[in-house]
């Protein structure tokens, strides 16, 4: 049915489209191709390699959150605020980012949150030296400053780099190497924070320095890429004429029902997301069902360690492999979802995501043994999809108010702040399988979203007819 129906949507698109925004749809859609002709693909990759740094980065917080808590026994509230660092640096430089964007246009604004960026990463070095829980959460801010500029302005602009039918399609194809990122993140992280010397000590805070390192030599290189590189500053159509109406644009934009709720959704998705990954290696270390004494022989003893109580559990270091099979299993989700969304309706997709993964969270909160295991797994599936389409669901039609809309959306990334830290104490005060009842309620209201959007918007889907257009 929804293939049918994107047919006729199609077919009339040349017909109808024009009418309501004054927009001339490309004779051929090819994904990379503008309106006006040009070939936008090499820009397309470039942003590419932003999207898995900043997936890179968000991997090792969440490996980082368990180290802190093991070497400065914190509970895991107090681990949260970590996540709560990162995730205010978004909060704070998420207007700052749209209002740059919109000034000075995309390439300033990318190249601005790369050296942010940069000195993020190499504030870790003097950090290492403090060796104070505050220095690296300063690090860990900046860093996610330098993000949200990137991702304020990369996430739009995939959505404009090409027909409009593929904005959905496009922005989980840049996320999918965001997947990459996450995929990688994690081992590096488990590589240098759970370090130990000859002696089987930890070096983990000695060398916490090293990848952040890395990182800022790398951005450098990718900021001189972009400073030389051609990164036109395409508009987006403007659907619902708030180009014309008034000069506050941001005033314009809330009054489009699926731009707040976008922001309201993309607040539940993150810090459901967020108190999810935080929290994976305490669950695989605390809430596994019993392991078979003859795991560790047969695998290695660097996955398992012997409990207090006698029993066989995974390691944290294990944990941290583990993590990279979630990661894994999201990257998956990400490749299989963008090529469905070339035929689904993206609000769609994100509906039955939703509601699939607010099943699965209720699952891990019954406490079913390997079946809420591999329930954690499959939450990474099913979240795949939901950053980047809540962002393309949200700023669909808003014209030149997009980068502005695009700011109060990765403002609403807070939610990876707050949500987790209630997540943390449910789980301190009943335990860790528990805590999941708080995603369970955020993606059960982000299925709602997809599901409710044509309502808000006005519209079948996102490249088809309009139902209603109000100025």
């Amino acid at each position: 049915m929804n293939e049918e129906r994107d047919k006729n949507n199609s077919s009339s698109l040349d017909q109808n489209i024009s009418t309501v925004s004054g927009r001339v749809a490309p004779a051929d859609p090819r994904m990379f191709v503008t309106p006006d002709g040009k070939n936008v693909f090499i820009t397309f990759i470039l942003l590419v390699l932003l999207f898995a740094l900043w997936g890179f980065c968000n991997g090792m917080i969440d490996v980082m959150d368990k180290h802190f808590q093991k070497e400065l026994r914190l509970s895991l509230a107090q681990s949260a605020w970590v996540q709560f660092a990162h995730y205010l640096g978004y909060f704070l430089m998420a207007l700052p980012a749209g209002w740059l964007a919109t000034k000075l246009g995309y390439k300033a604004g990318i190249i601005t949150g790369l050296l942010i960026v940069a000195a993020g990463g190499f504030w870790f070095i003097p950090a290492t030296r403090i060796e104070s829980f505050w220095a690296f959460l300063l690090g860990v801010s900046v860093i996610a400053a330098g993000l949200t500029f990137l991702e304020t302005i990369a996430n739009p602009y995939t959505t404009v780099l090409g027909p409009l039918q593929f904005a959905a399609t496009r922005i989980n194809l840049a996320q999918s190497c965001n997947g990459v990122g996450l995929l990688l993140g994690p081992i590096a992280g488990g590589i240098f924070f759970y370090s130990k010397n000859a002696a089987g000590e930890s070096t983990g805070s000695a060398n916490l320095w090293i990848p952040y390192a890395a990182i800022g030599i790398v951005v450098v290189v990718l900021a001189l890429i972009f400073l030389f590189a051609e990164v036109p500053d395409i508009k987006m159509e403007d659907d619902y004429h708030l180009d014309d109406a008034t000069p506050d644009v941001s005033h314009s934009i809330w009054r489009r029902p699926h731009f707040f709720g976008a922001v309201a959704a993309q607040f539940l998705y993150v810090g459901a997301q967020a108190g999810i990954f935080s929290f994976f290696l305490n669950y695989m270390t605390s809430q596994t069902p019993p392991i078979p004494p003859s795991w560790a022989g047969e695998n290695g003893s660097g996955w398992f360690e012997i409990h207090h109580d006698g029993s066989t559990v995974i390691s944290d270091k294990g944990a941290a492999t583990l993590a990279s099979v979630g990661f894994l299993c999201f990257l998956i989700g990400r490749f299989s979802g963008t090529a469905i969304l070339k035929k689904a309706a993206a609000h769609h997709l994100l509906g039955l995501y939703g509601a699939v993964n607010a099943a699965l969270c209720l699952t891990i909160f019954l406490k079913l043994g390997w079946a809420s295991v591999v329930s954690v797994f499959l939450t990474y599936f099913f979240m795949s999809i939901m950053f980047p389409t809540i962002f393309a669901l949200g700023i669909f039609g808003l014209g030149r108010g997009a980068k502005k809309a695009s700011s109060f959306i990765v403002m609403a990334i807070m939610g990876g702040a707050i949500l987790p830290k209630l997540m943390g104490e449910v789980a301190d005060r009943y335990d860790l399988s528990r805590g999941f009842v708080v995603p369970a309620i955020c993606f059960g209201i982000v299925g709602a979203y997809g599901f409710f959007w044509p309502g808000l918007s006005g519209h079948k889907t996102m490249s088809g007819t309009p139902k209603a257009i109000g100025h």
